[in-house]
């Protein structure tokens, strides 16, 4: 090879190199350091994700994807990381209503083991009609693990054995007790949170806004809440608690089974939080404030995940590979991989296998 034509060859064969150098994509350190996995999760050409909602992970490690998008409502991927099926048109015909509703008010999803089987919960804001006029959504439903509807809360025509009135304004998140209990949070509406048996008789409702001219942030008044997104029971104390993300308050509010309020949780990890995860010993937190918290049973944060806090505008709206943009939700599977869901129009969702230094 000539001089010049390796010349001319020099600066691509420096970028692979350097690539290659590059090696994996991590985030964290230490104990705490993950992998992605850039093979995981492909959609089929014709499909495309909306704004990233809900994410959950089954016992087989079967992890199910919502975003505001009608082709597919929901994406759900094998432990091998590719597409086993989804739910749009028929999904959408079996709550009552189509593919673009569901689209325009997809939210959360919560899987609970309930006995020997497994449920999911599915909150839905409100959408709205060709004239902009508020319209449907404003429920909760529970499914099983193919999407047959077995009851739905909320915005309902009429009430029967498996459809119940409630008044909600835009719930955001759904949690199951130990006992069986379920607590859904109002997050974009009324700010409260509602408790409720295993047969949803409901039992208790706190919160609402803080008064106006009430100190805003971290040290608002206990109890009140300022977008209560998310909602988990927390078990790693051993007695079980109910964790509130309180997003624009940027803290978490912890409550006993009753609700009665315990203590908050603040700090330079909890910017905007959305929701809340369990597994193997630590509680996990993606925050919209672009990074994803790990908390030990002591509320302690042991790890700050892909912060992304200070990045350029065009970094941030391409999407760093090694950094989070706006972490809406998150699972966590049985071999410790994070799955992580971004609320971003083309709902990125990302695996990173825990690879611990």
């Amino acid at each position: 090879m000539s001089g010049a034509a390796a010349a001319t060859l020099l600066p691509g064969a420096s970028a692979l190199a350097a690539a290659a150098a590059a090696g994996p994509v991590k985030i964290g350190e230490g104990k705490w350091t993950y992998t992605l996995d850039e093979a995981w999760g492909a959609l089929p050409a014709g499909m495309k994700y909306g704004f990233g909602c809900g994410i959950a992970v089954d016992s087989k490690d079967r992890v199910y994807v919502t975003s505001r998008s009608t082709n597919p409502c929901v994406a759900i991927f094998g432990a091998d990381g590719k597409l086993e099926e989804t739910w749009s048109k028929d999904f959408g015909d079996g709550v009552g209503y189509t593919p673009e509703q569901v689209s325009a008010t997809a939210h959360c999803i919560y899987l609970s083991k309930e006995g020997d089987q497994e449920f999911l919960y599915f909150t839905e804001n409100v959408g709205k009609d060709a004239s902009g006029q508020p319209t449907l959504g404003k429920r909760v439903y529970k499914t099983d693990l193919k999407g047959k509807v077995l009851y739905t809360i909320g915005n309902v025509d009429k009430e029967d054995s498996t459809h119940q009135k409630f008044t909600w304004t835009n719930p955001t998140d759904v949690a199951v007790a130990p006992n069986g209990d379920i607590y859904i949070v109002d997050g974009y509406g009324s700010q409260i949170v509602s408790r409720f048996d295993k047969n949803f008789k409901h039992l208790k409702t706190i919160g609402g806004r803080a008064p106006k001219d009430a100190v805003k942030g971290p040290k608002a008044p206990n109890g009140t809440f300022n977008t209560c997104h998310g909602v988990w029971i927390n078990t790693l104390k051993g007695e079980p608690e109910v964790y509130i993300a309180d997003r624009a308050n940027g803290r978490y509010e912890v409550f006993d089974m009753d609700l009665q309020y315990k203590r908050t949780i603040s700090g330079d990890f909890v910017r905007n939080p959305c929701c809340f995860y369990q597994a193997h010993g630590h509680l996990y937190v993606p925050d919209l404030g672009s990074l994803v918290a790990i908390l030990d049973k002591d509320d302690k944060c042991v790890a700050k995940l892909g912060d992304g806090r200070g990045q350029k505008k065009e970094e941030f709206e391409a999407g760093q590979k090694d950094k989070f943009t706006t972490p809406h939700a998150l699972t966590v599977d049985s071999k410790g991989s994070l799955y992580v869901l971004e609320w971003v129009p083309y709902g990125r969702v990302r695996k990173f296998t825990h690879t611990p230094a």
